[in-house]
């Protein structure tokens, strides 16, 4: 699809975060195990801070627009960031009770991640931006951006998050409100990444860009794999969380990737 019909798409899918009903979600909350809530509190801190830094960190890309219709699609995605932070901030503030406003829940959220998301989101994402910042021209920066964004960090980790986050509501029949809200950002994520992908395909019929598109995702795989790995484990280890073991995750993860790269026409880098 096209930014033009991406914009359409936005315009027909709007969704209020201030108005969805948390009150179920509070006594189902409560109810869960401590080991449930420690298992998805890393995840939920994890997006609530993910979707602070891509608010912040987007407004490179909205000055690098090509066209009117890219310009105007653009800005609708950080307004979805914005929209999809201050859902997880109700979340975390009414449902697990974290007191203070957004940044003091954002402050205690940090303290549930580990450095390799840190170091994706707050070092290289932030390096990025800058790039783009410093010269909305510089189309190299753009690309670089937007395979870091929209096909790492949305496309394959918040995708796969999202994934296991909805079907955790679902198998066990909790989180109502969570369920609507998180379904409505699942939806706005995956117009985000129909944008990447289609513009990484109009660049990836120049040879030159088609490997700078591999060579950041060899940079940044390996970091986005340790993402993934909850608080206590190490990549490489086995583990269960919420009922889902990290193999599923992994493929989750890795089929997700695969199926945007054929349609951009990047092959998938092959570890040395």
């Amino acid at each position: 699809m096209t930014p033009q019909q991406l914009y359409g798409l936005w315009e027909r899918q709007q969704w209020q975060s201030q108005t969805i009903d948390l009150e179920q979600d509070k006594r189902d909350w409560e109810a869960l195990t401590q080991q449930q809530r420690d298992e998805a509190i890393y995840t939920l801190s994890a997006f609530f801070i993910g979707e602070e830094r891509v608010t912040t960190e987007f407004s490179g890309l909205v000055m690098a627009y090509a066209d009117e219709q890219e310009e105007a699609f653009l800005a609708t995605q950080q307004v979805d960031e914005a929209r999809h932070m201050q859902f997880f901030d109700r979340f975390h503030g009414e449902v697990l009770e974290r007191d203070g406003g957004l940044h003091d829940r954002l402050e205690r959220a940090r303290q549930d991640v580990t450095g390799a998301f840190t170091t994706l989101f707050d070092e290289t994402l932030v390096q990025e931006a800058r790039k783009l910042i410093e010269n909305p021209k510089d189309l190299e920066a753009k690309v670089d951006f937007i395979t870091t964004y929209h096909m790492v960090i949305e496309g394959t980790l918040a995708l796969t998050g999202q994934h296991f986050l909805l079907r955790f509501c679902e198998d066990n029949g909790i989180l109502p409100g969570f369920a609507e809200g998180f379904g409505n950002i699942a939806r706005d994520e995956h117009r985000h990444v129909a944008y990447g992908t289609w513009f990484l395909q109009q660049q990836s019929a120049d040879p030159g860009m088609a490997q700078r598109i591999q060579d950041k995702l060899v940079e940044l795989l390996p970091v986005a794999a340790g993402v993934l790995v909850p608080p206590g484990y190490s990549l490489g280890d086995d583990y269960t969380i919420m009922g889902y073991t990290s193999q599923e995750q992994n493929e989750y993860a890795f089929t997700a990737l695969s199926r945007r790269l054929k349609v951009i026409g990047v092959g998938l880098p092959v570890a040395a």
